[in-house]
């Protein structure tokens, strides 16, 4: 076999890493594909896991950080605003029983918890800017231990 005959081989060469500065700008790009939310009311995870699969290869920090963006948003955002949905439906079913009245203050103060998120990150964001160990409730020493 000559070497006219053999194929061309092109080996593909890893991705480059990314520099400490890209790292920094797209992990806080993936926490702050919140704020998508608020405009499409979705669009913030799909968000945050396109940013996780584009740069899993090419940095552990922005997997990570886009990887917790993406599960805080799916369990705070949508899954808090799916059940305030089935809470709204059910008081709006059950209104004409005069039992939906009851869910209504309920499904408020639920429709609250995404906002309510919202709010706790950027606090969260400004404490860690100050140098303060900053914890969530009830999810900072669940973290810490695994």
């Amino acid at each position: 076999m000559n070497d006219t005959d053999e194929k061309a081989i092109t080996v593909s060469e890893p991705p480059a890493q990314l520099s400490q500065s890209e790292e920094r700008t797209w992990a806080m790009l993936a926490h702050l594909s919140i704020l998508l939310n608020l405009i499409t009311g979705f669009l913030g995870p799909i968000t945050a896991l396109i940013i996780y699969l584009v740069f899993k290869d090419r940095s552990r920090y922005v997997a990570y950080q886009s990887m917790q963006s993406f599960i805080f948003q799916l369990v705070f955002w949508i899954g808090a605003g799916a059940l305030a949905a089935m809470l709204w439906i059910g008081s709006l079913i059950f209104s004409v029983l005069i039992v939906g009245l009851c869910l209504m203050p309920v499904a408020f103060v639920i429709s609250l918890v995404p906002f309510a998120a919202l709010v706790y990150g950027v606090i969260a964001a400004i404490q860690c800017n100050e140098g303060v160990d900053f914890q969530y409730w009830l999810v900072g020493d669940w973290v810490r231990d695994t």
